[in-house]
């Protein structure tokens, strides 16, 4: 007999089993590792490989950006690979395509291999950054969800901030084939650690298979009254949706509404500026006059400031809620992005100014990183009910991936063309719009159940009363 507080029926489904749940969920984390790696790595390796293959600045966009391509890609066919094989089965996927990508990009005598080991990258990164966070919101309990899938996004902040080391390490003498091969061993590990990892109760009682379900939950929650309440109320959610993934798009306002939320909040993480800035910091710090090896370790410090304040997302997810936590980010985001922009176009070049800059730009990226950038992950695995949670976070990764390459893309074109100033403007505005979106849209998710935001959504709340 559970002797916890009765909460729900006579149990507490906020208390039971969080030791494996989260072991399990730092494991499947890895993919955020993996994800960071190769966002990060190719900031510090564009120099020297635009020099050996002497790509000119649309190339260097597209080395960048293929990577979003192939990312594009990846979130399109995620949603069903997760179906069939299971969110574990996705994984394992990625990590394999994670191993190819990283040999062709560090074996590529050409452009064009180049561009082909950035798509297989894209591939990967695209199904990771779908089956983990959907993963992780189905093992956890609600009271370290948001704490849990925030974990997810640090390690992603990790995977960059080493990246920007391995760069700044490698890049004295030129090293960018090291700096993109050294990518195999994290993938590896991760290839090898996924095969530990239970499949997800919830895509097991989506195909049916009640009995494994009840198995991994008990192993979730070490307690039999916890893991049958759970799987009874995941059962009677599963019968009031009968039609899966895009049947139920089609037929359903309310689940278009909440798919239309996940596109939304990953266009708006997007347009805040992050993506643009770690993929072409050192670019940035050279037109505010750094040299190219102090760019580099600038950019590094980047990654540290982005990854400690991710760890204050993840204290405060589950204490404050997403709503205060996103507003508070893309405030402090937005005003200092208008700094950096006011620095940029003063034209002043002496060291003090330009350490100004860098502090602003870490403050930015500190912004970014306590809200805008785990929390959009985590309401996009909340919002979506079970039987089209694939199709609906496929599609809000797939945004992310499309917004990402756009922007990546277009990014050296329009800093060239406007100026570095004018560009930072425009990103601290669409910090200003996200503000005003959350206030309208965006629900607290804070403690409540998976199956109760379902619940909500089907019973056509606004979208910001989903949480109620």
């Amino acid at each position: 007999m559970s002797t916890h507080k009765p909460t729900n029926g006579g149990v507490d489904l906020h208390q039971g089993g969080k030791g494996r749940a989260t072991a399990l969920g730092i494991i499947a984390s890895m993919a955020g590792l993996m994800f960071g790696l190769d966002t990060g790595v190719i900031s510090g390796a564009l120099p020297f490989i635009a020099e050996d293959f002497n790509a000119s600045n649309a190339t260097q966009g597209w080395i960048v950006s293929t990577m979003m391509g192939g990312a594009v890609v990846g979130s399109f066919i995620a949603g069903k690979i997760s179906l069939k094989f299971g969110r574990t089965g996705a994984m394992l996927w990625a990590s394999i395509l994670f191993i190819v990508g990283s040999l062709l990009c560090a074996l590529a005598p050409n452009v064009e291999v180049m561009y082909v080991g950035r798509v297989f990258l894209g591939l990967a990164v695209g199904i990771a950054a779908f089956s983990a966070p959907l993963y992780i919101s189905e093992i956890t309990v609600e009271s370290s969800r948001g704490a849990m899938i925030s974990f997810y996004q640090l390690m992603v902040t990790l995977g960059i901030f080493l990246a920007f080391v391995f760069d700044g390490l490698l890049s004295a003498g030129g090293h960018w084939r090291w700096m993109l091969g050294i990518m195999v061993v994290p993938a590896v590990i991760f290839l090898l650690a996924v095969y530990i990892l239970p499949q997800s109760p919830r895509w097991l009682m989506i195909k049916g298979q009640r009995d494994k379900a009840r198995n991994v939950l008990y192993m979730l929650r070490s307690d039999d009254e916890l893991a049958d309440a759970e799987l009874k109320e995941i059962q009677t959610r599963l019968e009031k949706s009968h039609e899966p993934g895009f049947a139920l798009f089609r037929h359903n306002k309310n689940f278009r509404r909440s798919v239309a939320l996940g596109l939304m909040l990953q266009i708006m993480q997007q347009l805040t500026g992050i993506n643009a800035l770690l993929y072409y910091a050192p670019k940035v710090f050279q037109a505010a006059h750094f040299g190219t090896h102090a760019a580099i370790w600038a950019t590094t410090l980047v990654g540290l400031t982005n990854m400690a304040a991710t760890g204050v997302a993840i204290i405060c997810a589950d204490r404050w809620g997403r709503r205060p936590l996103l507003i508070t980010s893309c405030v402090i985001a937005g005003l200092s992005l208008l700094g950096v922009a006011i620095i940029m176009g003063s034209g002043a070049d002496s060291v003090f100014i330009e350490s100004i800059l860098c502090g602003l730009i870490l403050v930015f990226v500190a912004g970014f990183a306590i809200g805008a950038g785990p929390l959009v992950w985590t309401l996009c695995s909340e919002v979506q009910p079970t039987s089209g949670r694939d199709f609906g976070i496929g599609c809000s990764t797939l945004m992310n991936w499309a917004a990402n390459m756009a922007i990546s893309a277009i990014f050296p074109v329009v800093m060239s063309v406007i100026g570095a100033s004018w560009t930072f403007v425009v990103f601290a505005a669409c910090n200003g719009l996200f503000v005003l979106f959350t206030l309208w849209f965006v629900p607290e998710t804070k403690g409540v159940t998976l199956e109760s935001i379902e619940a909500n959504l089907f019973a056509g709340k606004a979208l910001r009363k989903l949480g109620d």
